[in-house]
């Protein structure tokens, strides 16, 4: 794959990778890596508690990998050409090794090409952000369930309530930092029904993240698969929809093609981006359909760029009833 920084990556410090110390590792990619702007779609509001910001830009995010928790801690050295990582716990090996297909190893994105004058300067600025993949499927899907249908702030609290109540401090210097690993699958499952009303997440969801939660293993395998099976597989899913199938798969798959169909304001937002007027979901697909298979590039540059459409009205208010049929 063109760029493709693999061999250029150095070995892993041998440091003891207990809960304590932790390991190390210093990775060189093949580009000046946006640590950033990559890993921002990553977190769930300002105080999502599994992803932390320090003043200097340093990146911390509790994780549930498929070895155990771990702390992953990355330091962007832009002067080096180079990312520090650190992790701790369980899962530190896991996360260390994955480092580079987090920040976008694996995405390839020479064969887009922003047509538009809008797309073409926000380009210009970012052209070097990359689509990252974090191969954690549940870790996706949990908070896009709990986002389907309510305002970002509802979600946001949903979220942090499931964290702070079910879920656990990160390992090593990750709990010292404040970070929080999210609920494992088994524990998602048996969350009381009361429990998720008292977070004010609805029946629908509630049963959608429980029966998500009981195939788990089967979902993370999806992470290996490409990004039309991967739909496939977690559409067939009752309650998990087009919208929640691609905020999962530009996130855990590393899906270029993937568009937020079904969102309140990607449409809007990308319809006034070029067009200069408001669109529906017919008319997004239209516009998105010349970029395949880049549609998520083009979504993820106008939001990057900050490109939103004027708000002449009051805020969508916090929703009462919500429907109980449609997949999202």
């Amino acid at each position: 794959m063109p760029g493709h920084p693999t061999d250029r990556s150095s070995p892993l410090v041998p440091t003891y990778p207990g809960a304590v110390t932790g390991s190390e590792r210093v990775w060189r990619p093949g580009w000046p890596c946006q640590v950033g702007a990559t890993l921002r779609i990553l977190r769930r509001g300002a105080g999502d508690p599994t992803y932390r910001t320090d003043e200097d830009g340093t990146l911390w995010r509790g994780l549930r990998t498929p070895e155990g928790t771990a702390t992953l801690r990355l330091r962007a050295r832009p002067d080096l050409g180079e990312v520090h990582a650190a992790a701790w716990g369980a899962g530190a090996q896991w996360a260390l090794d994955g480092v580079p297909r987090l920040l976008g190893a694996d995405d390839d994105p020479s064969g887009f090409v922003p047509r538009h004058p809008v797309l073409a300067d926000a380009h210009r600025r970012m052209p070097h952000w990359r689509v990252c993949r974090t191969g954690l499927v549940m870790e996706a899907l949990v908070p896009a369930v709990i986002e389907q249908k309510v305002t970002g702030q509802e979600a946001f609290a949903g979220f942090r309530a499931l964290v702070h109540r079910f879920g656990e401090r990160a390992p090593g210097a990750g709990a010292d930092r404040g970070v929080w690993v999210q609920p494992a699958a088994e524990t998602v499952r048996l969350v009381p029904s009361w429990e998720w009303l008292r977070m004010h997440v609805d029946p629908a969801r509630s049963r959608v993240l429980s029966r998500s939660a009981q195939v788990a293993p089967a979902l993370e395998r999806t992470a290996a698969l490409t990004g039309d099976q991967a739909d496939r597989r977690l559409r067939s899913l009752p309650g998990i929809g087009v919208w929640t199938s691609a905020e999962v798969r530009f996130r855990a798959h590393g899906d270029a093609d993937a568009v937020s169909f079904g969102d309140y304001h990607v449409a809007k937002n990308v319809g006034w981006a070029l067009t200069g007027s408001e669109v529906d979901d017919d008319g997004l697909a239209e516009l998105l359909e010349p970029y395949r298979p880049h549609r998520y590039r083009v979504q993820r540059l106008v939001e990057l760029a900050g490109l939103r459409r004027p708000r002449h009205g009051p805020r969508m208010a916090p929703r009462r009833h919500l429907p109980v049929s449609r997949s999202w």
